[in-house]
């Protein structure tokens, strides 16, 4: 029985003061705390593959830090003007022209010289490395269309490189201007950058300076209504180049522009004038504010009190008037009725009660309006059950009982609904259609006749 007296021998020697609860948990977080940091350890010198992981976040330096801020400033600088030395210069763009135009590929395609891919590459090797980017298999089969030779046309090649040089040269300079260095440009930004291009338009050149801060401020509220639909206060830089009103705006440096290209061109002298001088004639008490009076009186002066009323309550006023930005606002909207941007800023002050949807509430809410104009005019009001199907069935909308601000936009009439809805006399043009149609086709048998 040796084993029992060592059992108890070893007993024997254990025995002292009893540990308390607490001690044992203090013990069993001692042990565990002891061993996961052990096992922890160990997995690190197995696994080190996240020390290969960049570093994908920098914080921005803050206000008070003016060092870092400094540093910054002058890092982006120098990235800009790196990348503006990567950009083909005026030279090397009439030496890639004699090139291509040496190596072009016959026949002609009538006055079209053309290039096949083997003289493409050609091109490519003799043109120096800034030309590499454009001399792609990929380049070339976007430009190749139904050459029975599968060439490309040398004039279309030339003028994408000259796209591709002049969108480059553009983002860097509008990049010049991003204060905040994050791709976007607030408005003060952009004001700052149509400021000083006015003088590189030889279209503006009539221009006062004392209308300077109205036209700069007239050209920054079409970019600002319709590429910041969400009211951020700044745009990104990659939307701007993306639309046309940049083209619009560089358009203004041909001094041979015709007069019509000026008068729909929202960005030219006239065009800006005509709105100031509207906004003008329209302030009777000459305080540079517009009272829902005044406004009323806007265009052919047929837009009902009630759609006047929710202008007034859902834009920006001053002691219940408008100022001249929100009234841009108000302009870029009802003379771009058929484009999104116009339609949700209509569409919100048609939704009185902000559900998202227009009812036959809502319709019939505004289109009373239009019944109450028509009295006042000696006109017969029109039922307005035939005017609330007539829109059912223009605009489909999903739900046989809600107009969303989707479906107006899908349905491609939102410009007829909304005219309906809030001017006379875009009702009135809306219900004699068929007459006015006809009148313009006895008009053009005259002119043909003649």
């Amino acid at each position: 029985m040796e084993w029992k007296q060592a059992l108890r021998g070893r007993l024997a020697a254990c025995t002292g003061p009893k540990k308390s609860e607490q001690e044992l948990k203090d013990e069993e977080m001692e042990l565990f705390t002891k061993y996961y940091m052990e096992w922890k350890g160990g997995r690190k010198s197995v696994n080190t593959s996240y020390m290969n992981i960049p570093r994908f976040y920098y914080r921005l330096p803050a206000e008070d830090e003016v060092l870092l801020q400094k540093l910054r400033e002058e890092s982006r600088a120098v990235f800009l003007q790196r990348k503006s030395r990567e950009l083909l210069d005026n030279e090397e763009l009439q030496n890639l022209w004699f090139l291509l135009d040496k190596h072009q590929t016959p026949p002609m395609v009538g006055e079209e010289a053309m290039i096949n891919y083997e003289s493409f590459l050609k091109v490519g090797e003799k043109a120096g490395p800034k030309c590499k980017q454009f001399f792609t298999a990929k380049v070339f089969a976007k430009l190749l269309h139904n050459d029975p030779y599968g060439r490309i046309s040398i004039m279309q090649f030339f003028n994408y490189v000259m796209r591709k040089v002049w969108l480059h040269q553009t983002r860097i300079g509008l990049s010049l201007y991003d204060v905040a260095g994050q791709g976007y440009l607030r408005e003060s930004d952009l004001e700052n950058y149509i400021l000083e291009l006015i003088p590189t338009l030889p279209q503006l050149d009539g221009l006062e300076k004392s209308f300077y801060s109205f036209y700069v401020c007239t050209a920054v509220r079409k970019f600002f209504f319709f590429l910041d639909p969400l009211r951020t206060g700044k745009i990104k830089i990659q939307d701007i180049l993306a639309c046309s009103f940049l083209d619009d705006l560089l358009e203004l440096r041909d001094e041979e522009l015709s007069k019509e290209s000026q008068e729909t061109n929202w960005f030219s002298a006239p065009s800006a004038l005509r709105v100031y001088g509207q906004y003008l004639n329209l302030d009777k008490d000459h305080n540079g504010m517009l009272s829902k009076e005044e406004l009323s009186r806007y265009g052919t002066g047929t837009l009902t009190n009630i759609f006047l009323d929710r202008v007034f309550q859902e834009c920006l006023t001053y002691d219940g008037e408008m100022d001249y930005k929100t009234y841009l606002d108000f302009v870029l909207a009802l003379e771009n009725r058929k484009e999104p941007a116009a339609l949700q800023y209509i569409f919100k002050l048609l939704d009185i009660e902000n559900k998202g949807y227009l009812n036959v509430f809502s319709l019939n809410y505004f289109f009373r309006a239009i019944q109450e104009q028509m009295k006042i005019h000696g006109q017969e009001p029109v039922s307005f059950q035939d005017v609330k199907d007539e829109i059912f069935d223009m605009v489909k909308p999903k739900d046989p009982y809600k107009i969303s601000l989707q479906d107006l936009i899908n349905s491609s009439q939102g410009d007829t609904v909304t005219s309906i809805l809030i001017d006379l006399n875009g009702f009135w043009t809306y219900e004699n259609r068929e007459v006015l149609v006809a009148s313009d086709n006895d008009n053009t048998t005259d002119i043909d006749d003649t």
